[in-house]
């Protein structure tokens, strides 16, 4: 039979493994063009009759076009700053109040005046959500809270600029307390810097989840910075005698909440003036919690 002949059988395509070519001959059958699959020479061949070459490629190529998989845009990281300006500043604030109370600077009645007490709050004293992140039980107390927030700290100083991201866990940490307070008897008592440590924690976790750094890696590895957030407080912040549970899961909350919004904000916009002002922003809050605080 001729070469020529249409209805003379010809290999379309071939390849060393049988499922691409099994495959093309599943489309190719759908399509009512007639076919085979044959081993020949250690490759398998699809063979269609010469006269349905045309309409065999267009198919092939049809099918091709429609089940490419789409292209995940996958954002660049972008980071603003080594982090350091804003631990340096969280770290001498904490470490301050102890110091100046050691020294007589805060008066007397400065701890119980400080700390976070329910009822107080929820009947008007705002600043014990702040003042209470400033106050430790003991050394080990104050050592363990700059260390895990130095940490995430660091980290959202990276991705949001130092000044912005510890205005935020500041805000995180605030917020922890205020439902925290909300919450307990009148009579319940806390202070630490945990509630705003695990703000930083949800605020990360939140924020890089958002902006799709892990979009386009599977649904596992892109929900891997929540997954990782919730570990986190799951195995560091729920844990010991001690721990105030629900100000830890409050934190965490309250930050991942802000880590969301910040998530859809561009913040270059805010340049380094922006940066230096929100970080100004929360050291004056700080300040201004602690000037209406009655130590004496």
């Amino acid at each position: 039979m001729s070469d020529d002949d249409p209805f003379s059988w010809i290999c379309l395509r071939s390849h060393t493994a049988p499922q691409p070519i099994n495959e093309a001959a599943l489309v190719l059958t759908a399509m009512g063009i007639d076919n085979y699959v044959e081993l020949q020479a250690g490759e398998w061949c699809l063979f269609i009759r010469q006269g349905h070459w045309n309409a065999a490629v267009d198919q092939l190529e049809r099918y091709r076009a429609e089940n490419v998989p789409p292209r995940v845009r996958i954002p660049p990281i972008i980071t603003f700053d080594s982090g350091w300006a804003g631990i340096l500043g969280y770290l001498l604030v904490i470490w301050s109040v102890p110091g100046l109370a050691s020294w007589g600077m805060l008066g007397e009645n400065w701890q119980n005046a400080g700390l976070m007490q329910a009822g107080l709050l929820v009947q008007g004293e705002w600043w014990r959500a702040v003042t209470a992140l400033t106050l430790h039980a003991s050394f080990a107390h104050l050592v363990a809270n700059s260390l895990f927030g130095a940490v995430f700290g660091l980290m959202a100083g990276r991705y949001l600029g130092s000044g912005f991201a510890w205005l935020l866990i500041l805000m995180g940490g605030v917020l922890g307390n205020l439902l925290n307070a909300w919450a307990r008897p009148d009579e319940f008592r806390s202070l630490g810097a945990s509630t705003a440590t695990f703000a930083a924690v949800g605020l990360i976790s939140a924020f890089v989840w958002r902006r799709g750094y892990f979009r386009g890696r599977g649904l596992r590895r892109g929900l891997a910075p929540v997954f990782a957030g919730v570990a986190l407080l799951v195995f560091t912040g729920l844990g010991g005698g001690n721990t105030d549970i629900f100000a830890h899961i409050a934190g965490f909350s309250c930050g991942a909440g802000l880590g969301y919004l910040a998530a859809g904000f561009d913040i270059r916009r805010l340049g380094y003036s922006g940066q230096y002002l929100s970080g100004a922003v929360a050291v004056l809050l700080v300040l201004i919690a602690w000037s209406l605080a009655d130590t004496t």
